[in-house]
């Protein structure tokens, strides 16, 4: 990837990769359940039985889905490139 001035810029991403992979786990599964609380107090709103709690269980779980892979692309996109390096050897 380059800038406007020819010169080759590396995607912004985490100094640390591994731990930005406990924060987007950690983040990931704290959407699945803030979705099921969620769920679970529209619930008690409206008076259904486990209709919105799985609602917010599917809703949390995609979220979950989505952002790890969002966190896949991003620490693929700043890791090194093994391949090349191993094919210097």
């Amino acid at each position: 990837m380059t800038d406007r001035r020819g010169e080759e810029v590396r995607p912004k991403g985490p100094k640390k990769p591994k731990a930005a992979a406990y924060q987007g786990a950690i983040e990931a599964v704290f959407a699945i359940l803030i979705a099921a609380v969620i769920g679970d107090l529209a619930d008690d709103h409206f008076g259904t039985a486990p209709r919105y709690l799985l609602v917010g269980f599917a809703i949390g779980f995609c979220s979950f889905v989505l952002r790890l892979v969002k966190l896949g692309r991003r620490l693929q996109e700043t890791a090194p490139d093994i391949e090349s390096e191993s094919k210097d050897d």
